[in-house]
């Protein structure tokens, strides 16, 4: 099979730290830690306070006021990341037929599933919304960047917990890159800082009860002690690499491959060794014709707690050997939190802007080093460094294992 070279041309985001992908790289440049107090909703008598809010975000910048009423929060974050990402986009002479969407959301409209079950409750369940249903499914943000786009191709959302942006990315460039799209807009987004979605990660001592924003969210630090939720989106345009040149369109980088595996092994836990992680990363590698000793950053999954960090360190000495002590892999997730089912796409945005810009993002607010987790994870100052291969992981809850293979743009 003639496989074809897929490129990122566009790039839009919603995070903690900025509501552009432009923002968020400069803050995470900057080392910006997006955690704070909860805001979204009264803490009082719980046990979790600090989250990684969406600031300052306005619906109507990127809708009308009807249209951000009939959308949940989620969707809104991808609308307003794929109006960004598809900024300059000309589909002239290009078949809508060939034009797909993959975005991902773990958990979809959490908040909107809360106020309408209390509605329910108080008025009778058949005065819930009509919008309910429409609005809070996990793929409507898809089908909404799908309307908006105009792409009449495939659209799709993997539901795959942490995992989800990075498979919707990864599934995009395969899609691409085998001869059955030319432009595929994806990634991931979520919304679920909300009292039911906190209380069930808090009643699985999964969040960090910390109250100091610096020691919350601390990838790789012996004092970790649970992730941090974030909120946003992150969205790609991926192209045919002769696609995006017929038009002279930007590109930020170039995909070279993708591995997805499961451990199959626990609901929630990694394998402790790391391996089904190992064996995804590993994956990427081979289909990207690229050996490990070419790679010279990892962006890592880096959640902050105690399994994920120690089984990743482990699954990249498998996979990298030697090596692995020579790359540099950080954790952005120290600044944006954990994203959920955006984390993916947000990170392989960040991994892109890595490799155009030569500049490796930190783990902020590293202090005290773990034996178990002994490579360099770029400790709280970022740094220039001219890679040419990159790679971005996610494992989601379900045992899902993602990985992306990044190459600078060189023509």
């Amino acid at each position: 099979m003639n496989r074809r070279r897929v490129v990122i041309t566009g790039l839009g985001a919603v995070t903690p730290v900025g509501l552009t992908a432009a923002d968020s790289w400069d803050a995470v440049r900057r080392g910006v830690c997006g955690v704070a107090p909860i805001t979204h909703f009264d803490v009082s008598g719980m046990k979790v306070r600090l989250a990684a809010e969406v600031k300052g975000f306005d619906p109507e910048h990127y809708m009308t006021k009807p249209e951000a009423k009939r959308t949940g929060r989620f969707t809104q974050f991808a609308m307003a990341a794929a109006q960004e990402a598809l900024r300059g986009f000309d589909s002239t002479g290009t078949d809508p037929e060939r034009c797909g969407v993959i975005v991902s959301s773990g958990i979809g409209g959490q908040s909107i599933t809360e106020a309408e079950h209390s509605r329910g409750l108080e008025r009778g369940w058949d005065r819930v919304s009509p919008f309910y249903i429409p609005t809070a499914i996990s793929n409507m943000a898809a089908g909404q960047l799908a309307i908006l786009s105009k792409f009449q191709g495939m659209c799709s959302c993997p539901v795959t917990a942490c995992a989800g942006g990075s498979n919707a990315v990864g599934d995009a460039f395969h899609y691409i890159r085998d001869g059955y799209a030319e432009v595929m807009l994806c990634g991931g987004t979520e919304a679920a800082i909300t009292p039911l979605a906190i209380g069930g990660f808090t009643s699985m001592k999964a969040l960090s009860q910390s109250e100091d924003p610096s020691r919350a969210s601390i990838p790789f630090d012996a004092e970790r002690s649970g992730f941090v939720m974030g909120e946003g989106a992150g969205i790609l345009l991926l192209e045919d690499l002769e696609h995006a040149r017929k038009r002279n369109a930007p590109i930020y980088a170039e995909i070279v491959g993708y591995g997805a595996t499961c451990d199959a092994y626990h609901m929630t836990a990694p394998l402790p060794d790391g391996s089904g992680g190992a064996r995804a990363m590993a994956m990427a590698l081979r289909d990207g014709g690229v050996t490990p000793e070419e790679v010279g950053y990892i962006n890592a999954h880096g959640t902050s707690t105690h399994l994920n960090d120690a089984g990743e360190t482990a699954a990249v000495k498998t996979v990298y050997g030697e090596r692995a002590y020579k790359l540099a892999m950080s954790s952005t997730k120290s600044m944006t939190g954990h994203m959920l089912g955006a984390a993916g796409a947000v990170e392989a945005i960040f991994t892109a802007l890595s490799l155009r810009d030569g500049f490796l993002p930190a783990t902020i607010n590293y202090r005290t080093p773990d034996p178990e987790c002994d490579l360099d994870v770029v400790p709280n100052e970022g740094r220039a460094a001219d890679v040419r291969y990159a790679m971005s992981n996610s494992l989601g809850f379900g045992g899902h294992n993602a990985s992306l293979l990044l190459k600078k743009w060189e023509g």
